[in-house]
């Protein structure tokens, strides 16, 4: 049956310019419309965000997988999920922490030696250059813990977990400034820096936010945490931060609640935290010279914090460095404008919104205008004279995004779960949308850059409730797609996230990202780097150094080799598995039973399994991803021989016996394969398929394929002229597998190219 299925491809391959007959619809339309309950309406939304088969979206969005540990990433209009990426958390289907490569960047982010196995993601922020997104790398933050991920996205794998050697909880990260210096992360819960200990009744006195600038190394690909620093802060629990840009740039803002600096205790009969720090009308919004900081940092005037340097509050004030200002009553966002000139606040316990002026409140730092300064000596900017505007928006304004238009932000509304669209300059409101239920976060396409895209606008939504079919108390939660193209609001989609609790997301335009299709091969791709145990076809070997064993493996459609690894109970081994194919989406997997391994060995990735042989026995190892028709086919042994075992067996005689008519029928059958790719091949060759890099690549693997047949028929030849049936058969079995593989490789690159526009240049 598969040769049957496999020779009817074929001759489809070889009959160029096949076309298929159009099938008829089964209904019309209005047939459609009225048995589903259809409008107009709803015809106009789902023509709005259908994608269709082969279609690509316009933008990417990054969400936050909250207590996953993940991050999510899906397409709009269509709202389709592409890939969750682990971050903090072990993901079987990436092997990411079952890797050895992996591990080691788990156990970067462990805190004080403890073993951490998952974090709550936050806030996703995408590298920038001159305060334009530019698609390179991602960082997120971990809430629970406080750390920071880096997601390389060439390939949209973790690459780094840095560690705050200060802080006890990091929600206000992560924030890129406009060229990707620092990524910027406050502090949320005041604690002893350094995770130290004291007495809450010393709160005021011991207790300490801070916000901390990590320095990146771009051409480095890395945060250099030898060159990041922190500034220490009043113990207001910082919240969410954002950098200044244009007229604006090095500066950042970092609001605050609990301005209070209340201690709850509800067993000692005192009212809950919630209670007292919601009693003040204000909270206080951190103003920061940032690059004047890191010159401060630069000239040595810190105090080393677990071997991290920290700028005190005494030399901030001395220095310049952080102002305060009033701002609404619990906020949750605090976002720049395009242009750098205004700063945008609500607060969850106010109803307006209040627009502050970068030009107002450096001319107050330069008069040395000041109200008067805050228990801890940091002057305070009064709120009139920093204020732009303040605009009525509803209950529980949160957070804001901004429009490719000019002056139009969008705010969420928490409690009256609404978006409203209203113009910052003029202090107006313009338009308000009704969503389901609970606003959070929400994202507009670019919106926090200096060249916002608009199109479309997500509500990231705290609940669900009814939105979805029932699967149990636990709801899915439910990002909405808006269409903000338009004079007013239009809402078009729900989709269900059934992930962690997304908390903020970022959106790019998808012809930015440039991803990799294949890895150059031999990488080690948690490190970017070639992987020291990579092997090409040919070069597999096992080597053992006392109870150490490695096995050098590659990956290829539809085999590991070597297939038989054994050893000796107790030895510990290491499986370094390179997958040698070029073909694009042709991942491997690879597990061994009742071992805790699963790799996800993409093209030409290098990764390791490390295993501790301490039980005799037989494990079979297999592919775990579906590769081939042969996929089942595509395994091998693990033979742990128990300890002081003496090997007198016998290789076993095969179950099948093939004769001569067996092996002559498989060289015809071969030898007409052959003539199919011979055709295919002249086909790819008579057009300029050099002129694409993707059908290149797959000309290598192809043409790595018919090496491997080659030498598959000669073995089957030898065997042939020894009148060994039984090897030649089974060599001419494996010279045509290889054929296989090459057939398929040369239909892609015949279909690329023929969907790509090829033109034949020669005959």
């Amino acid at each position: 049956m598969a040769r049957t299925i496999f020779h009817s491809l074929l001759a489809t391959a070889a009959a160029v310019g096949l076309t298929l007959p159009t099938v008829a619809t089964a209904q019309s339309l209005d047939e459609v419309m009225e048995r589903r309950g259809l409008t107009q309406q709803d015809l106009l939304a789902a023509a709005k965000t259908f994608t269709p088969t082969g279609g690509r979206d316009e933008f990417i969005v990054f969400a936050s997988g909250g207590q996953s540990g993940q991050i999510m990433v899906y397409g709009v209009p269509s709202m389709r999920i592409l890939k969750y990426v682990s971050v903090f958390t072990p993901e079987p289907w990436q092997g990411f922490g079952f890797d050895e490569e992996s591990k080691k960047i788990l156990e970067s982010g462990y805190i004080d030696g403890r073993e951490i196995h998952w974090g709550d993601t936050h806030h996703p922020a995408i590298s920038e250059t001159e305060g334009n997104l530019d698609g390179e790398f991602l960082f997120i933050n971990d809430k629970s813990s406080p750390r920071i991920g880096l997601v390389n996205l060439h390939d949209f794998e973790t690459q780094q977990i840095v560690v705050n050697p200060i802080l006890q909880s990091t929600h206000g990260g992560a924030f890129v400034t406009p060229n990707t210096d620092y990524i910027i992360d406050a502090a949320q819960y005041p604690g002893v820096l350094g995770r130290g200990f004291a007495p809450l009744s010393e709160f005021n006195e011991k207790y300490r936010g801070a916000v901390t600038y990590w320095k990146f190394d771009r051409e480095a690909g890395r945060i250099d945490e030898s060159k990041s620093f922190s500034l220490e802060l009043p113990p207001y629990s910082q919240d969410l931060s954002d950098a200044g840009k244009l007229v604006s740039d090095g500066w950042s803002f970092t609001n605050s609640f609990c301005a209070e600096r209340y201690v709850g205790g509800i067993e000692s009969g005192r009212p809950p935290f919630e209670a007292g720090c919601s009693q003040a009308d204000t909270d206080f919004l951190h103003v920061i010279n940032w690059k004047k900081a890191a010159e401060v940092y630069e000239a040595g005037k810190v105090e080393m914090i677990n071997d991290h340097p920290v700028i005190m509050m005494d030399t901030a004030i001395e220095e310049g460095l952080v102002y305060l200002i009033a701002e609404p009553k619990s906020p949750h966002g605090v976002d720049v404008s395009p242009d750098g000139e205004f700063i945008v606040v609500g607060g969850k316990l106010d109803t307006q919104a209040s627009v502050y002026s970068f030009s107002k409140i450096m001319d107050a730092i330069e008069a040395g205008d000041f109200s008067g300064t805050d228990p801890y000596g940091l002057p305070i900017i009064s709120m009139e004279d920093a204020l732009h505007t303040q605009v009525p928006l509803g209950l529980g304004p949160l957070h804001n995004q901004f429009d490719s238009k000019e002056c139009v932000v969008y705010t969420s509304l928490y409690v009256d779960s609404q978006v409203v669209k209203w113009d910052y300059c003029e202090g107006k409101v313009l338009d308000k949308l009704s969503i389901h239920y609970n606003i959070g976060h929400l994202v507009a396409m670019e919106g926090e850059s200096v060249n916002p895209a608009g199109k479309y606008l997500i509500s990231l939504n705290k609940l669900a409730i009814d939105r979805f079919n029932p699967v149990g108390p636990l709801h899915p939660q439910n990002h909405q797609l808006i269409d903000i193209s338009g004079d007013t609001m239009e809402l078009l989609y729900d989709m269900p996230v059934p992930l962690g609790e997304p908390h903020y997301a970022a959106a790019i335009a998808a012809d930015k990202l440039k991803p990799l299709v294949r890895y150059k091969y031999g990488t080690n791709s948690r490190t970017g780097e070639r992987h020291e145990g990579a092997v090409r076809p040919g070069q597999e070997r096992i080597e053992r150094d006392g109870t150490n064993v490695k096995v050098y493996m590659t990956a290829i459609r539809s085999h590991f080799t070597p297939e038989i690894v054994e050893v000796n109970e107790g030895d510990t081994v290491e499986f370094i598995i390179t997958n040698s194919e070029r073909a694009q989406d042709q991942t491997h997997g690879f597990s061994i039973s009742n071992f805790n391994v699963n790799l996800s060995l993409e093209p030409g990735k290098t990764a390791t399994a490390k295993i501790v042989a301490d039980r005799p026995g037989v494990y079979s190892y297999y592919c775990t991803e579906f590769c081939s028709a042969l996929h089942l086919e595509m395994t091998g042994y693990l033979l742990v021989r128990p300890e002081g075992y003496v090997d007198e067996a016998k290789a076993g005689e095969e179950g099948v016996s093939y004769s001569e008519a067996d092996y002559t029928k498989q060289v015809e059958n071969n030898l007409a394969t052959q003539e199919v790719i011979d055709s295919v091949v002249v086909y790819i060759t008579e057009r300029n398929y050099t002129d694409f890099p993707d059908v290149a690549a797959l000309v290598e693997d192809a043409t790595d394929q018919l090496t491997f047949a080659e030498d598959a028929k000669a073995k089957s030849e030898a065997a042939a002229a020894e009148e060994d049936w039984q090897n030649a058969t089974l060599w001419a079995g494996q010279w045509w597998q290889y054929q296989v593989k090459a057939a398929d490789i040369g239909l892609r690159a015949k279909n690329y190219l023929d969907e790509n526009g090829a033109v034949k240049t020669a005959e």
